[in-house]
């Protein structure tokens, strides 16, 4: 089964919507828009109902989940929805000692570093996000065509939280883990992709119409030693997801060196941050994949007819594509005006009517 496959149960709701045409590179009545991080910190919505309620605490409340994911549907008229989550609570669901701290992200108590660390990745089971198969039942039957997209952390980016303790700048306790101890790393992100694939899964089976992979760090590596170290965990995921036959994307930050061969590990959208036109990230990228992207957050801090030009240049830039799904190069900033990403989605869908 493959993503131009037509699928059964909730997805087919979604199948003929226009952000999954732009996935399967089908003609599309206008460009789809949807942002990453759309639900969430911009929204004084948001702000009101997570008031005094811990983050991870927040992605465990089926009912909060659901109207945090909803918002921004309701507010910029996306023509998707992103599952309100983060990349670690996979993690914190197998028993790992961790938290996301404000100002700070995700912290882990005791570091991965050694094989013995490995003992503590247990397989991930449906019933440990109970939570996710709940809120996804609220949302699919609220959102109806509107298409709902699961996410999960890539193998790399969740090693790197994992073995760092943290957020890190240079990754040089994970760079000494891939480097110094190749088959640990290897052994590593291997189980890493089980946990994530069956997060995914249980996702796609409560009704997910796609899923994005984020590889947030990745754009720290050269080319081959994501070759070597990371893209056969990535396809992992990604193979063990294909036949569900729903469109998986993959996106990174920092990414433009390893745009190739990120789309080579099995995605069928490829998600592309601003520092390279998307023009060029499809050469770079090559045919047979849609992507995704690629307006740089910090243009909407401008004037709206600045922030017009800069959409129309990735607008032409997309123009020749087979596929192209409208995002921003990264996720929306804290402190970025709601109306402004509202303006955007109605400028871009009236732009590209057809």
């Amino acid at each position: 089964m493959s993503a131009n496959d037509r699928p059964s149960g909730q997805q087919t709701k979604t199948y003929e919507s226009a952000f999954m045409k732009a996935c399967r590179r089908e003609p599309v009545p206008h460009t789809p828009v949807w942002f990453m991080r759309q639900a969430g910190r911009s929204l004084p919505e948001y702000l009101k109902v997570r008031e005094g309620i811990p983050m991870l605490e927040s992605c465990m409340r089926p009912e909060l989940v659901a109207e945090i994911t909803l918002q921004p549907v309701r507010r910029h008229k996306v023509d998707a929805a992103i599952y309100f989550s983060d990349i670690v609570v996979p993690l914190k669901a197998i028993g790992l000692d961790l938290d996301i701290k404000p100002g700070v992200g995700p912290v882990v108590a005791e570091p991965i570093r050694t094989r013995a660390d490995l003992a503590r990745l247990r397989d991930l089971t449906p019933d440990d996000v109970w939570y996710v198969t709940e809120a996804m039942g609220l949302l699919t039957a609220e959102l109806g065509e509107t298409p709902l997209i699961g996410f999960a952390g890539a193998p790399f980016t969740l090693a790197s939280y994992l073995v760092e303790g943290g957020p890190s700048r240079n990754h040089e306790h994970t760079k000494a883990m891939m480097y110094g101890d190749p088959q640990l790393w290897a052994d590593l992100l291997d189980r890493l992709a089980d946990i994530t694939a069956a997060f995914l899964k249980v996702q796609i089976e409560a009704g997910a119409s796609a899923v994005q992979l984020f590889d947030s760090w990745v754009g720290a590596l050269a080319p081959a030693d994501y070759r070597r170290s990371v893209q056969p965990a990535s396809a992992k995921v990604f193979d063990a997801v294909a036949p569900y036959g729903v469109p998986r994307i993959h996106f990174g930050v920092g990414t433009g060196e390893l745009l190739g061969a990120m789309g080579e590990a099995g995605a069928d959208v490829v998600g592309v941050d601003w520092r390279v036109p998307l023009d060029e990230a499809a050469r770079r990228v090559g045919p047979g994949k849609a992507l995704q992207g690629n307006l740089d957050p910090a243009v909407l801090f401008a004037p709206t007819a600045a922030v017009e030009t800069k959409t129309r240049e990735v607008l032409d830039a997309a123009a020749g594509l087979e596929g192209h799904i409208f995002n921003l190069g990264h996720g929306v900033l804290p402190t970025m005006d709601p109306d402004a990403l509202s303006r955007l989605v109605a400028y871009v869908h009236s732009e590209t009517a057809r």
